[in-house]
Parts: structure tokens; C-alpha cells; sequence
């Protein structure tokens, strides 16, 4: 319902018309005037008060909050905002000389070429070179490079860097020369926003009917910003119908995700019904293609900018969604530079790379002749 606020104008000139009608002889409201300062007065006060109301109205309705008031309406219901989300991906720290081994330990610190971002070495018990009672990355003699996982040191977007731009080790590390990232980082997600909180808080009510969908939804909406999952129900993870069964395909999917993932749906599943959670496979996209460089620019400039901003629109597709052949002509046609692009290949051919539910398309090797 719209609220029928009035101006200070018109309260001073709902005042004089009011008084004037209920005086039998004329009065003045000139400029000076006693009778035009106490109705501005007055018509001050009934601001104030008019003020007082519409805030007290939007902060006792959760639509219309803002900011802390929101916090501390949905705390109520038992309900927080979500911190926001640090990036994470791969480095890649190689060296000019390997007959040694080299380590690299969790805590080391590598930043962008423009200082601007720093990133820290984290454990990481999927990559094949890390050492967990070293506590640290080991790279073998003979190997000149190797894959280290990095978590950015500002938590939010500010952390999804491009590819390329991880370039810098702030210590020196015995046996290891370069550092660089293939590969965009793109997974990095500010605090939950006052409108995503709100939607949320639907969410959360509904799921409070433990067992239902809505529940298993809410209880991973509430672990952290940055999760995307399918829920599938009578189906066993391969196809076959199981009834009684569902799973949930999760990414990212670091193997602490999943155990939190399955602790949060476990708590509020039905007496009797199984269930799995389940890390969403990648599949990748090797891309090919030959560009032609406009005057003024150099075929190296505008190759690796089409690599970055294809390796960046594939970063941002979510879980189960395509990537479509005929996009990457319009992505490497947006590069500035860009004269000609033919014979445009993902993986070999011209077809639409069609990921599943349990899928998500990764950037694989990307090469422009």
C-alpha cells in the first residue's frame, strides 16, 4: 500500500488554508511574519515525526530493510549472512634448472603482477605433489614444473584474477624461478548482498519442514556462498531408478566441501532415506582457432587476450550449462584487435559441448594460430 507522505510545502500551506478559514479577518504569511514562522515550525516537526515513522515502517518488514536491520531480522529466525568467499585455483611454479627437488610450503605467498592481490599456498590433498607430513608442495628432480593450489588473502570478487596475472613470488624459494596461473580464477564471491539474504530467508523458512527438498536446498544454501548443486530424487548417481534414494552433485568440490555438504543434508534427512553427495565432474574444452590481427596490433596481443576471455566466460558457466560452439566466435570477435577468426574447433569439431547436470565445462587447452 503506497503511503500518503506530504511535503513541507504542503503541510505550511495546509496549515495557513486551515487557520485563515477559521479567522474572521484577514491574516498575513508574509516572509518575517510571526503566523509564517510558527508554521514552518510546526511543519519542521511533522517532518521529523513523518521521518521517524517511515523508518520505524521499512525496518519492521524484511522486504524493506537494509543493511544491519537485516541481519537482525532474519537473526531472529536463527539465520546469518554468509562471509564472503576467498578465490581459489591453480599456480603453476616452475624453474629454469631441476636436477634438485624443490619445496614450496603452505604459507608461501605469491601476488599479481600488479601487486594488487596476494594469494597463499594452502594444503590441497588432490594435487599430486602435495606432501602432507611436509606440510608443503614438493616438486621432483628432474620435474621443471608443478601445480600448487592458492587461496586469494582478500576474501570476494576482487580475488578472480585473469589468467596470467599471477606472476610474482613475494620470497624467494631455493630451486623455483616463475611463477604464473593458466587459468582465470573466477570462484571468489562477496558477502551475501541484502537482496540474496532476503531470498534466502524464503528458503530457510520452507526448509524448516525437515525432509522435503526445500530443507535439503536450504541446508547447503546456509553452509556458504558459491555452491552450485542439482538435487536428483529416485535415481541412483548412474541413472538406474532407486526409489527412496537421492544425491546431491556439488562444485567446487574439495573433498572438506563434500563432507560439509553431506554433514548439512545428513542432519535433516528422513529416518530411512539414503542419500549421497557427489563432486560434479569437468569437462573440459579444447578450443582451436586461427585470428587475424587488425593494424596496430601484434597476432601475440591478440592471442593471448582471446585465450583470457575465453578462459573467463567458461570460468563463470555454472554447473550443467553448455557452451556453445558459436558463442566463442563472438567472444574472440570482441577482443579489441580482432580483424578475423576462422576455423573456430572445441574438441575437434564444430558441435555444442553439452554438459549434464552432474557436469560443469572447464578450459582446457586453448590455442589460436
Amino acid at each position: 500500500m503506497a503511503l500518503n507522505t506530504l511535503s513541507f510545502t504542503t503541510v505550511v500551506r495546509q496549515q495557513v488554508a486551515a487557520i485563515q478559514a477559521a479567522c474572521s479577518t484577514v491574516l498575513t504569511f508574509l516572509v518575517g511574519s510571526l503566523e509564517l514562522a510558527r508554521v514552518q515550525a510546526v511543519a519542521g516537526v511533522s517532518m521529523w515525526l513523518q521521518s521517524l515513522v517511515m523508518q520505524l515502517l521499512t525496518t519492521t518488514r524484511l522486504s524493506t530493510s537494509t543493511g544491519s536491520d537485516v541481519d537482525s531480522f532474519v537473526g531472529d529466525f536463527g539465520l546469518v549472512r554468509e562471509a564472503a568467499v576467498a578465490a581459489t585455483g591453480t599456480v603453476t611454479f616452475s624453474r629454469f634448472t631441476y636436477t634438485n627437488s624443490a619445496t614450496i610450503p603452505v604459507g608461501t605467498t605469491v601476488l599479481t603482477t600488479d601487486t594488487t592481490q596476494t594469494f597463499t599456498v594452502i594444503a590441497d590433498a588432490t594435487q599430486a605433489l602435495y606432501n602432507a607430513a611436509l606440510n608443503a608442495y614438493v616438486i621432483p628432480a628432474t620435474q621443471q614444473s608443478g601445480n600448487v593450489t592458492v587461496q586469494a588473502l582478500n576474501a570476494g570478487t576482487q580475488g578472480n584474477v585473469g589468467a596470467g596475472t599471477i606472476t610474482l613470488i613475494s620470497a624467494a624459494i631455493v630451486g623455483v624461478d616463475t611463477v604464473t596461473n593458466a587459468a582465470a580464477f573466477a570462484n571468489g564471491v562477496n558477502e551475501e548482498s541484502d537482496a540474496a539474504l532476503q531470498a534466502r530467508f524464503l528458503v530457510y523458512i520452507s526448509g524448516l519442514k525437515e525432509g522435503t527438498k526445500a530443507a535439503v536446498t536450504s541446508a547447503i544454501d546456509n553452509l556458504q556462498q558459491g555452491f552450485q548443486f542439482d538435487i536428483v530424487e529416485n535415481y541412483a548417481y548412474g541413472g538406474s531408478a532407486q526409489p527412496g534414494y537421492f544425491y546431491v552433485v556439488i562444485t567446487p568440490s574439495t573433498s572438506s566441501d563434500i563432507a560439509a555438504v553431506y554433514a548439512a543434508v545428513n542432519a535433516i534427512r528422513p529416518l530411512g532415506v539414503n542419500f549421497g553427495v557427489f563432486a560434479a565432474s569437468t569437462l573440459n574444452a579444447n578450443i582451436g582457432m586461427t585470428a587475424v590481427a587488425a593494424a596496430g596490433y601484434t597476432h601475440a596481443q591478440i592471442a593471448a587476450a582471446i585465450a583470457t576471455a575465453i578462459q573467463s566466460f567458461i570460468a563463470g558457466l555454472g554447473l550443467g550449462q553448455p557452451l556453445y560452439w558459436s558463442q566463442l566466435y563472438a567472444i574472440a570477435y570482441g577482443v579489441p584487435g580482432v580483424s578475423e577468426v576462422t576455423g573456430m574447433l572445441l574438441n575437434s569439431g564444430t558441435s555444442d559441448l553439452v554438459a549434464t547436470a552432474q557436469q560443469i565445462v572447464g578450459a582446457g587447452t586453448i590455442t589460436v594460430n
